[in-house]
């Protein structure tokens, strides 16, 4: 990464992905890798007096190791895992109430932004703007703004977003929460809650997972009052992982480290391969020098992940031949994972967001996202630069 120019990776991460919640001596048996607690129920020592345990929805032994380790992750003080990243959404938007306001950035990931739209049958209003101008941002703001919502880097756009400017102006402006989805960023290259925001999100599926086997979503907060608030809405509205799926994502954790490190230079490789290309339009990335926020980027982030987003030219036939034509890139939705992933937003994870809405974020039919995975460059690159050349004359 040093050669990138990026900043240093937070230190003892690899250590703490490997110890953090998981001390053997928390086992009667002192096992090193924590067990798949499946049991329900507990035995009371008496009515009302537990163990430490009651219910597995209330708490369960394996969640609380994985839980323990992503607040040590993001630097924050609790972590709350959901059964998926958009029920650890809900989880947060459920900190509000009818008559309350949010403002969210534009450019999301096409299942936040359709969970967002339906928030009105609620009675809470939601603005879309783009974050990534500064005094736009500052106009959304209502007197009943409660919760900012905010992406960086954005699904699909990979723009970026000053955190401590859009903490600074919503600060000034209302007491709202600011809530950031880091899932594409993660906490290997990006901490939040050390510059200034209130909560933060992942989609746990993902890169923190890395093996595409398990879905989970997850909340990090330092501020031990909406901890509370949050403890007590996961347990009231259920949507809980399993303790098999909580074993899977705290074991993914431990490789984690070692895989983004693979994921950007793999994915800065088939960027820079893709910009050069005489049939791509455009490549967004932010670890490029010609991406609109690679200063900011390099400032607030230490690295990126394997996320890119390239322009083809041509049109949605030109879009579909290349697929069909990808070998090593498998076409599906999700990203995050080891294996290397490419898909077209318009009509896959951005169908439901509104064409309209689509058309001025830039979401066409001839842009492709790709998630770069962990296998070798040459043949990631060598895949690309075929199907390329099959589907655009």
């Amino acid at each position: 990464m040093a050669k990138e120019n990026f900043g240093k990776p937070f230190s003892h991460f690899g250590t703490n992905a490997i110890h953090a919640g998981q001390d053997p001596d928390q086992w009667n048996a002192r096992m090193v890798v924590p067990p798949i607690t499946m049991s329900t129920t507990y035995k009371q020592k008496g009515p009302g007096e537990t163990y430490g345990f009651d219910y597995s929805r209330s708490g369960n032994p394996t969640r609380n190791c994985l839980e323990a380790c992503i607040a040590s992750l993001e630097n924050g003080k609790h972590a709350l895992c959901m059964a998926s990243g958009l029920a650890a959404t809900d989880l947060v938007v459920r900190l509000l109430k009818a008559g309350d306001h949010i403002v969210s950035m534009n450019d999301l990931y096409g299942g936040t932004n359709r969970y967002f739209r339906t928030m009105k049958q609620f009675g809470i209003d939601i603005t879309f703007v783009d974050a990534t101008d500064i005094n736009k941002f500052g106009t959304a703001f209502q007197d009943n703004t409660k919760l900012v919502w905010i992406e960086t880097p954005t699904n699909p756009m990979l723009n970026v977003v000053d955190i401590e400017a859009v903490v600074k102006i919503t600060k000034e402006k209302s007491n709202a929460l600011v809530a950031i989805d880091n899932t594409f960023a993660t906490c290997y290259f990006q901490r939040p809650l050390e510059l200034g925001a209130d909560i933060v999100v992942n989609s746990m599926t993902k890169y923190m997972n890395g093996h595409s086997d398990a879905v989970m979503g997850c909340v990090v907060v330092r501020d031990d009052k909406v901890a509370e608030r949050l403890r007590f809405l996961q347990n009231a509205c259920g949507a809980v992982p399993s303790p098999f799926d909580c074993f899977l994502v705290n074991r993914g954790l431990k490789t984690m480290h070692v895989r983004m490190k693979q994921h950007m230079s793999n994915g800065l490789a088939v960027a820079r391969f893709l910009e050069k290309n005489p049939r791509v339009v455009k490549v967004l990335h932010p670890g490029l020098e010609s991406h609109p926020q690679h200063l900011l980027a390099k400032r607030q982030t230490r690295g990126f992940s394997g996320m890119v987003t390239v322009y083809l030219k041509g049109g949605i036939e030109e879009s579909r031949k290349f697929l069909q034509n990808l070998k090593l890139f498998t076409t599906a939705e999700s990203l995050g994972g080891y294996e290397s992933l490419a898909e077209l937003p318009a009509i896959m994870t951005h169908a439901s967001v509104p064409k309209d809405q689509r058309e001025e974020l830039g979401i066409g039919d001839n842009l492709i996202r790709l998630s770069v995975g962990l296998e070798e460059e040459d043949d990631l690159i060598a895949d690309l630069d075929q199907a390329l050349k099959t589907a655009i004359q």
